[in-house]
Formats: structure tokens, sequence, C-alpha cells
């Protein structure tokens, strides 16, 4: 009971206008939402839709074979045009381990969260015991915000920063 009366609490602190203006945005956003699922579903699986931490309603779609597994992201708030916002892509490396190849897209949205949470997803529905990932030397001017990136995800991670590597494992079992 507690939290929904703070839920009401911040509702009846906004006016009007401020419900009004949200609910709009949320109207758009579901009418995005139906339009570019239609788009997205002609070429790609559309795996799931999401919402981050700032409350962005979003559009999860895969490309998927026997190889490799590409896992995107569409915000619904723009519409669709054939480009994704974030992407993981990701490589069977056998039957037991998912290896992450890149991770790409626009930063401190959620987003990477949001396919990090499909991607475990995926690993489960296709029996994949593990996921695992490299960090490299390129990766060394951002690797504390990966660190705490998979910490967060349940990742083993370890990194040496000395020799400027490191890898990440996460077990599904």
């Amino acid at each position: 009971m507690i939290s929904q009366s703070v839920f009401l609490e911040k509702e009846e602190a906004k006016s009007k206008d401020e419900l009004k203006t949200e609910l709009d945005t949320l109207e758009l956003q579901l009418f995005r939402m139906q339009d570019n699922m239609k788009k997205i579903a002609r070429n790609a699986e559309i795996i799931g839709i999401d919402q981050t931490r700032h409350d962005e309603w979003v559009i999860i779609y895969a490309y998927r074979d026997e190889e490799m597994c590409q896992i995107m992201l569409h915000n619904c708030s723009r519409p669709y045009r054939g480009d994704w916002h974030s992407t993981i892509e990701a490589e069977y490396k056998d039957n037991q381990n998912l290896h992450i190849a890149a991770i790409k897209g626009e930063e401190n949205k959620g987003y990477g969260s949001v396919l990090m949470k499909h991607l475990k997803e995926v690993a489960h529905e296709d029996n994949v015991q593990n996921i695992t990932g490299d960090i490299v030397q390129r990766d060394f001017d951002h690797v504390e915000r990966l660190e705490h990136f998979y910490s967060k995800h349940y990742f083993d991670v370890k990194i040496d920063h000395q020799a400027q590597c490191g890898e990440i494992i996460w077990n599904g079992a």
C-alpha cells in the first residue's frame, strides 16, 4: 500500500497541463510503436517491447542464425526508417557459449540494459549456458563504465589494467 500512496502523491503533485503533456507523449509513442512494429516485422523478428529507465518505449528485434545473434533496439519516440538506436552483436561459439562481439549505439539512455536483458532471454531460449566477452585496449577510455555495466548485469568481470585487457563471463545455469 505504501508504494501506491507514494505513486498517487506524485501524480497529484502534477498539474493538469503536465498530465496532459505526458498523456499526449504516451499516445504518440504508442501510435509510433504500432507503425514501427509493422515496418520492423517485415525484415526482423520482434522479440519484445520494453521501457527504459527514462520511461521511453522501445521495440527490441533480432536477426539470428546458427552463427550469430544481433539484437537491436528502436526508440518509439521516433519513426522507424531502417535504423536502430542500439545493438548487441554476439556470436555462437558452440552450443554452450554466446560471445559478445560488440555493443553499439546511444549511451546513457538505458538501452544497453534493455538489450542485455533480452540477450539473456535469447540465451535461455537457445539453451546457451554462458555469455562471454572481451574487454580490449580500445575500451580502456571507458573501462570503469564497462566494469560497472557488466557487474550490474551479474557478469564476472576480470580486468588486467596493466595489460589493458579483460574478460566478462555470465553463467545462466
